[in-house]
């Protein structure tokens, strides 16, 4: 409210000067000169507070955004991470800016709204006593002013969208090119990964000329506006003067009252461009967080998982992924695992073999069809529930950028660090991971680059092992591995399996050979299916053709 008392004071004082009195210009002088030291004096406590309180609640409202939107993110199903406009750059893009801007929009520009509309109310008030007829006048310009600065933000509004997605999309690009800058490096792909990014930035680039332009042109025609007004106003003072319907003072008092006013308000306006910024960034964020999960991991309505048996069930299952509903994955599929015993799935690539553990742990709902585990229809069961009972160790074993400690206590987050310890010497990584010099306090830095692809699938199964799951998912555990790294995992994981319901995903044919049941994959439906021993003395079986091109010589493969 300093700035209308400001103008009034000062012309005050210019009026005050025409006096011919001097004492009595002294004293008003005076007067004024000590009501500007007080507002100097409680201006310094009262932006003070103003600031420390609104950036205090700015501060909460960005870690309470983006808090929400993280815990609504990940209760989503993963159907919905598969879309390109869900990627794992443009959702990290979200969850950085998306909470900045409504931030910059609510709580950082609340502040100046706040004193504008205190500002603009003590000014009405004041222009009104001094000279109702001059300030009706001057007011009544104010809606073309106010006009010029909608439309302009009417027209940011329109522009804004495509403009915020399209940085989501060129943040995607860039970090997955630093994500996987190895391969880049190694097929000489910088050259071609910066054309691409550079033409992701190509239309936000466009609009932001478009933007300037638009926003220029509002702004000027506010200028506009705002000069013809005073134009008029002191116009029609002189009017008024001339008239003897009030005097210099009063009308020269509320004629500049106002137009601090109107620049107040015209800085208000100004922030149209944050506002619309702001609003689409809580667009986006309310799209996050009202957005109903297609499969809700901790349904109450759904039955909690305190005990499972294992036995496991597809009846009649159809599948399409989400994002490829053109491509039929499995048609009427048909699979049967009893309690504690170990079914090996094979077949080609893209025959849908990892698709059954997606489908088990309900990544995805089948298409049509039922999953019974337990003779339970899994959609019934509390997903969160039996997810606790499931594990699943996979190719590419994943590990957080922390302590191998705080890795494998993933698999249960009560357990002691004897029983983390027991668990890393069943899965034979205890001996390694003594040997480095911080033992189980070892960071494995970003997606475990500080470990080998032999001890991470370790951690992974010791991670697996503390978790004591009733049902174990094998999705090609020991593929990616050396000789010696596969011996020992496989032998970790020969321990794990024993006693649980285990679903082997393999490509090495070798590693299969001692599950209870194999069962061939091919376009989707279930060709073959028994033992190593009955599959292999069929020379004309599928099972005896894949293990034929594993293998140099044929009598090796009969072994």
């Amino acid at each position: 409210m300093e700035a209308p008392l400001f103008a009034l004071a000062i012309t005050h004082i210019l009026t005050v000067f025409y006096s011919r009195d001097d004492s009595q210009i002294k004293k008003e002088v005076r007067q004024v000169s000590f009501i500007f030291v007080g507002v100097a004096v409680v201006t310094i406590f009262v932006y003070l507070l103003q600031h420390y309180f609104y950036t205090l609640m700015g501060e909460r409202l960005i870690a309470r955004v983006r808090l929400s939107m993280f815990s609504a993110i990940l209760s989503n199903e993963i159907g919905w991470f598969d879309k390109d406009e869900n990627s794992t750059g443009s959702l990290a893009s979200k969850l950085a800016t998306d909470a900045t801007l409504v931030r910059s929009a609510i709580a950082d520009r609340l502040s100046t709204v706040v004193q504008n509309l205190a500002l603009a109310a003590t000014a009405f008030v004041i222009a009104f006593a001094l000279s109702w007829r001059i300030a009706s006048v001057v007011l009544a310009t104010f809606p073309l002013l106010i006009g010029a600065f909608i439309a302009e933000q009417l027209f940011l509004r329109g522009f804004g969208g495509d403009y915020a997605r399209a940085y989501y999309r060129a943040t995607a690009v860039a970090r997955e090119a630093i994500t996987n800058i190895r391969t880049v490096a190694a097929f000489g792909a910088e050259e071609r990964m910066s054309v691409q990014f550079a033409s992701e930035l190509d239309r936000p680039k466009k609009n932001a000329l478009l933007r300037g332009h638009i926003s220029g042109f509002g702004f000027g025609v506010s200028q506009f506006f705002a000069y013809s007004s005073y134009a008029l106003g002191l116009w029609y003072a002189s009017v008024l003067i001339k008239e003897k319907k009030s005097n210099f003072g009063d009308v020269m008092k509320s004629f500049m009252v106002l137009v601090i006013t109107a620049l107040a308000v015209a800085e208000t306006l100004a922030l149209a461009p944050n506002f619309v910024k702001g609003s689409q960034a809580l667009a986006s964020v309310f799209d996050i967080l009202q957005r109903k999960t297609a499969i809700d991991p901790d349904n109450p309505s759904s039955t909690v998982v305190t005990d499972l048996r294992g036995d496991i069930e597809f009846r009649n299952v159809s599948f399409r992924y989400p994002t490829r509903p053109d491509i039929t994955i499995f048609n009427e599929l048909n699979l049967e695992v009893s309690a504690g015993k170990s079914m090996a799935i094979v077949g080609q690539s893209g025959s849908g073999k990892s698709t059954v553990i997606s489908l088990l742990l309900r990544f995805y709902d089948p298409t049509s069809g039922m999953i019974f585990i337990d003779g339970i229809d899994i959609k019934s069961l509390n997903l969160k529930s039996l997810r606790m009972r499931v594990s699943l160790v996979q190719q590419e074993p994943v590990l957080f950028s922390t302590t191998i400690y705080e890795n494998i206590k993933y698999g249960n987050s009560g357990a002691s660090e004897i029983e983390i310890m027991k668990a890393a010497k069943a899965a034979n990584a205890h001996k390694f991971i003594s040997r480095m010099p911080e033992g189980y306090q070892t960071r494995v830095g970003e997606n475990g680059v500080q470990l080998s692809g032999g001890q991470k699938q370790r951690v992974a199964i010791a991670r697996a092992i503390l978790k004591d799951p009733s049902i174990l998912l094998l999705d090609e555990a020991t593929s990616a591995l050396d000789t010696e790294s596969e011996k020992q995992v496989q032998e970790a994981l020969n321990k794990l399996m024993l006693g649980r319901t285990t679903i082997l995903i393999a490509h090495r044919l070798s590693t299969v050979q001692g599950a209870d049941t194999i069962t061939v994959l091919q376009h989707g439906e279930v060709v073959e299916s028994g033992s190593h021993k009955q599959l292999i003395s069929n020379p004309g079986s599928i099972y005896f053709q894949l293990v034929s091109l594993q293998y140099e010589k044929g009598a090796k493969a009969l072994e």
